[in-house]
């Protein structure tokens, strides 16, 4: 029974929630008390008899022997054990083991269990966590397996730990700090996307900035001990304020949880049985609580559920110089009123500061919206101009046909045919009959100049008065470092260098932001300087903060921020983004390999803005702690034309 249907999480994975169990040979018996009476929507149990060696019984007629698996797979019908059943390897395999005998009988058991799972149709296996520090064997060995499958999902069982310099909170194994394990484990996998984790979640948590690494990873499941409940008033079990923030954090990423363990808490004697008459599963109150849990998490915003599908999905950025849009793409942008309401802002102040007060009836201010689209600009400055009873002339030049169709009708519906006067042309190519004042436009894309917002307003330039107004006035890049394993993962799947040196436009959701966002390129308009040059270089350096861990980077997060007119300012940098608005997606640059980061060392980048006759693009790459090749040379790989 899933946990909740309710505020927009109805599609979410992590509506489910598994049990862990011992192992069984009586799998109905099994499911029943833990999914038709516990309530719980899966087990997560043992595949085979933990007494099994293979070394034990060579030698005994191997063409006749069994395996001692937990039943036959017609004891279930397929959609059961597929929806129903997480196989969980047997935890004593070892296979980096001194004891030869034991290693090998570690490599049979793992293949053989990982065979019997994919004949039941199983969606994934856990994989018993490391022993030791050294996991090359073990790695090597689900690799192998990792190349054969194609829908089963590993999970490697990692304890959420991270000691900062005390031992209070490692393991007995010496093992410092879990996600190191974890990211040797999954290099040694080549990244593989079936390769997933699901962490033990103890009792004491590392810190703040260490736990947010984990929401980069392709976390599948959180598995809590029963040991970690504390105990409320009324004597239930409970999590404490920041395990439940980790725990509805996790639910945001569809992380599953998973209820580990005996029951640790004394409940009162009415609770032993429900309504039915029928024996409560020992551990219902711990569902319980995962549930309330997951209720009452806020309702998603409408607009978040619109973009729900968007969620880490790689799209290619607008080429809308060289592309004209479609119908689709500009009704989409056209319903983002809160950036219109800040256009219009930033239009009222200009006119204001244009035009007094007492000249407001007398002087006309020249207005011009250069790509005016379907005219949701030229809208806004006419009721920017009514609000502020100033006089206007609008020019709506446009170089898109098809727009233009669609200008001409809105113009003879809405009576502005005296005051509007549309120019069916390229801005950079127009032929002004008269200078303007106020010269506006929207050509800022994810990254602020990747639209060619520099090179067409440089070319539009010429029709500004010498003391013209430009709307934006000025726009700033940024990028900070994240992880983000799937959309790594996303790239690497094309198998080709193109698609790691194509910077995408996406709604980042499952990634860790490692460190604060910095300003790359800035460019201001209007530019009357001689020496105008939109080329650009920067070097960034980025910490990660002390007590995060390291972390592995796939890549850097893009955005920007732009100065409209005067204090009104319109972006999409998290620290100062404009509510509500949806304009803009962040952009991602991926790196071809992605560089692991210590706090004790920076992280260097290098961006370059490069043009050349027909077109512009980025160049990018690392240079410490470990260089990284140049990623889209001349532009090889991605350009934007001009």
């Amino acid at each position: 029974m899933p946990l909740g249907e309710r505020g927009g999480w109805e599609r979410s994975e992590s509506r489910y929630c598994g049990v862990e169990t011992d192992f069984s040979d009586d799998v109905p018996s099994l499911l029943s008390l833990n999914i038709s009476t516990g309530g719980f929507d899966y087990v997560l149990a043992p595949l085979m008899d933990p007494s099994y060696r293979p070394s034990l019984v060579e030698g005994k007629g191997l063409e006749t022997q069994v395996l001692p698996v937990s039943g036959s797979d017609l004891v279930l019908a397929p959609s059961q054990w597929s929806s129903h059943v997480v196989g969980k390897i047997s935890s004593w395999i070892d296979l980096d083991s001194e004891d030869e005998v034991l290693r090998m009988d570690s490599e049979t058991t793992l293949k053989q269990e990982i065979a019997w799972a994919t004949h039941l149709s199983l969606q994934a296996c856990l994989l018993p966590t490391p022993k030791g520090t050294s996991c090359a064997n073990y790695a090597r060995c689900v690799n192998q397996i990792l190349q054969g499958l194609t829908t089963l999902q590993l999970w490697l069982r990692v304890p959420l730990v991270k000691s900062d310099g005390d031992s209070t909170n490692a393991t007995s194994k010496g093992l410092t700090d879990s996600w190191e394990l974890w990211d040797s484990f999954r290099l040694l996998c080549e990244h593989d996307s079936k390769l997933s984790v699901a962490l033990d979640v103890m009792s004491t948590l590392p810190s703040e900035t260490s736990l947010g690494r984990w929401m980069g990873e392709s976390v599948r499941a959180a598995i809590i001990s029963t040991d970690s409940f504390l105990t409320n008033a009324r004597g239930y079990p409970c999590l404490s304020k920041r395990h439940q923030k980790l725990i509805t954090g996790f639910f945001d990423h569809a992380v599953q949880v998973v209820v580990s363990g005996k029951p640790v808490h004394n409940l009162p004697k009415a609770s032993d049985s429900n309504t039915e008459g029928t024996k409560r599963h020992p551990l219902r109150s711990y569902l319980d609580y995962v549930a309330y849990l997951f209720q009452k998490m806020e309702p998603l915003p409408e607009q978040e559920r619109i973009e729900l599908g968007y969620r880490d999905f790689l799209q290619a950025p607008l080429q809308p110089l060289m592309d004209n849009l479609e119908a689709q793409t500009y009704e989409t942008f056209e319903r983002d009123s809160t950036k219109y309401i800040q256009y219009q802002r930033a239009v009222a102040k200009a006119l204001v500061d244009r035009v007094p007060d007492e000249k407001a009836s007398e002087l006309t201010t020249v207005l011009m919206v250069v790509g005016a689209g379907r005219g949701p600009l030229v809208r806004a400055s006419l009721q920017a101009a009514e609000e502020t009873n100033r006089k206007l002339k609008v020019y709506a030049v446009e170089k898109n046909p098809n727009a233009v169709v669609t200008l001409h009708n809105l113009v003879k519906l809405e009576g502005w045919e005296g005051i509007v006067t549309i120019i069916s042309c390229d801005m950079r190519f127009w032929s002004a009959t008269e200078k303007a004042d106020i010269l506006v436009s929207e050509l800022l894309g994810s990254f602020g100049d990747n639209e060619l917002s520099p090179e067409c307003l440089d070319g539009a330039q010429r029709f500004l008065k010498p003391d013209g107004i430009s709307i934006p006035s000025s726009y700033t890049s940024f990028i900070q470092p994240v992880t983000a394993s799937k959309l790594y993962n996303d790239v690497k799947a094309h198998k080709d260098l193109a698609h790691f040196e194509t910077p995408y436009v996406v709604k980042l959701h499952s990634v860790a932001r490692l460190a604060p966002s910095q300003s790359v390129f800035t460019f201001t308009h209007p530019n009357f300087s001689t020496k105008a040059n939109n080329q650009r270089y920067k070097k960034l350096s980025f910490n990660l903060p002390s007590d995060a861990g390291s972390a592995l980077v796939h890549g850097f997060a893009g955005y920007f921020d732009s100065v409209l007119y005067k204090d009104v300012h319109l972006g999409i940098e998290p620290t100062t983004a404009t509510p509500n608005m949806f304009s803009w997606f962040p952009i991602f640059f991926p790196l071809r390999k992605p560089v692991e980061v210590h706090p004790d060392s920076p992280l260097e980048v290098h961006f370059w803005r490069c043009f050349g006759s027909s077109k512009v693009w980025y160049e990018w790459s690392v240079s410490s702690p470990t260089p990284t090749p140049m990623h889209n040379t001349n532009g090889r790989s991605y350009w934007v034309g001009l």
